[in-house]
């Protein structure tokens, strides 16, 4: 397995950088590769990928998750990935997100990205974009605050603050993710 590990700073408190963070749906707007993410259930999420030309399609599940601190994952087939996400208070308005990515390159691009660290500019860029994201809208687009540790779901689902379920209302009749606004 190859790990990669890079953080940012945003200038947001934490409680909104991990509140984004659990809006997975959003993930394509700042993850390159990432076509769509769809919430299977609270502990699950389908990947749609398509990274150097290829096509993929898993499942992942999270593994622990505790509000304004961590998410974990691990996927649930090939391509083999697990990594997590940590959330630190850096001041009242200002929060560290670290990212911890283990995966299993596949294909000779793959190998060859990951022997020169094209996979570990991409995932810094990616936070890059996500700082970008969140500092812009200073304000989250749903939020989910429950905890997940192995199997067990608790406490509350999501909440949506701004948002009506699955993103902030758009002028021309949708939401942020492309969803009629009926």
């Amino acid at each position: 397995m190859h790990t990669i590990t890079k953080a940012v700073e945003v200038e947001v408190p934490v409680s909104v950088a991990y509140n984004q963070w659990t809006q997975f749906e959003s993930f394509p707007r700042f993850m390159s590769g990432v076509e769509d993410v769809r919430q299977i259930d609270d502990a699950t999420l389908h990947f749609s990928t398509k990274i150097s030309g290829v096509k993929r399609e898993y499942d992942a599940r999270i593994t622990e998750q505790v509000p304004d601190t961590i998410i974990s994952w691990e996927s649930l087939e090939q391509p083999r990935n697990a990594g997590s996400v940590r959330f630190d208070v850096l001041g009242p308005d200002r929060s560290g997100v670290s990212v911890t990515l283990e995966w299993e390159p596949e294909t000779f691009t793959e190998k060859a990205g990951a022997a020169l660290s094209a996979d570990e500019m991409q995932v810094a860029a990616d936070l890059d974009k996500f700082k970008d994201f969140i500092e812009e809208r200073q304000r989250e687009t749903g939020a989910w605050r429950g905890t997940v540790g192995g199997v067990a779901v608790e406490g509350s689902g999501p909440v949506h603050g701004d948002t009506l379920g699955s993103g902030t209302p758009l002028e021309d009749g949708t939401t942020e993710n492309g969803t009629p606004n009926i």
